[in-house]
């Protein structure tokens, strides 16, 4: 039974502009951009968009499962209540964990294991652990993508901060430690519990495991390129593309030692904060 037989989950429509893509190397990489209209980077068009995804991030498959047109409002405010409250919104991340929530489900066809927001223990506390749990079911089982994410303005740091976070991450310690808690947090109604259960049961060997997993890793940045540009014409693919490939091999310098598959997400804005207020303000409107 294939992936879409046994689960149903449809997406919102294509919004993210997939401006290059190389796949031949490790981390393979994937640009990205929020696109332009009327001459302005599309900020608030993005933040509209990511709303789209935030019952699928923030709320358990039991919960999704369960919408009706007589609790859909309770639940959103619920999911977008679950996000933050604070009023200090400019140094959270978790906007930038719904955007790799969605890219990842668009750009590669994934599907949500888990929610790890849902499992906050307050609505301002943060969640430790890999950015976001997803699968890519196929013939040969499930194969696990554990996502990380850096929702920052300078690319430098983001490369520098990700490379050890992902190197910590990949400790065996770790790894089962985190397997143990991604187990306890799988709804028994989702289709692939057991299997996904099993993946990550301590009778499977983590070289098994790493046979079929994937870590994508969105790196968000303010960029002079994008900030300057006013439509996505051939002049601003080129000189993104020549920008993200420096940073590319940037990471790839660095992330010298780690045996991991990785997919590298980058994403250049114009403004980060500008993203984050809009969001913010569509977030507190929910709520």
């Amino acid at each position: 039974m294939n992936s879409a037989t046994k689960y149903h989950c449809p997406v919102p429509n294509e919004f993210f502009r997939r401006l290059f893509e190389e796949k031949t190397s490790n981390p393979k990489l994937s640009v990205i951009c929020a696109g332009f209209e009327r001459g302005k980077w599309r900020s608030e068009a993005l933040a509209q968009h990511l709303l789209e995804w935030l019952p699928e991030f923030a709320l358990s498959h039991s919960e999704i499962s369960a919408i009706t047109p007589q609790n859909v409002v309770r639940l959103l405010r619920e999911a977008a209540t679950t996000i933050y409250t604070s009023a200090k919104y400019q140094k959270r991340g978790e906007v930038g964990e719904l955007i790799l929530h969605a890219c990842v489900r668009q750009l590669f066809n994934t599907l949500p294991a888990i929610s790890k927001i849902y499992f906050k223990d307050s609505t301002n506390s943060t969640v430790k652990g890999f950015d976001c749990v997803q699968v890519c079911p196929g013939p040969e089982g499930l194969e696990l993508w554990l996502g990380e994410c850096k929702f920052y303005k300078n690319i430098s740091r983001a490369i520098n901060d990700v490379i050890k976070e992902i190197s910590e991450h990949c400790q065996d310690d770790y790894l089962r430690k985190e397997f143990i808690l991604i187990q306890h947090k799988i709804d028994a109604s989702w289709p692939y519990a057991d299997e996904l259960k099993m993946l990550l049961s301590t009778e499977s060997s983590l070289d098994d495991v790493f046979k079929k997993a994937v870590i994508p890793v969105l790196l968000t940045y303010e960029s002079n390129t994008t900030g300057s540009a006013t439509a996505e014409d051939a002049s601003y693919i080129q000189k993104i593309t020549q920008e993200a490939l420096a940073h590319h091999a940037n990471f790839i310098n660095k992330m010298a030692g780690l045996s991991v598959e990785i997919a590298l997400i980058l994403f250049p804005m114009r403004v980060k904060d500008e993203l984050v207020s809009e969001m913010d303000k569509r977030l507190k409107g929910i709520q």
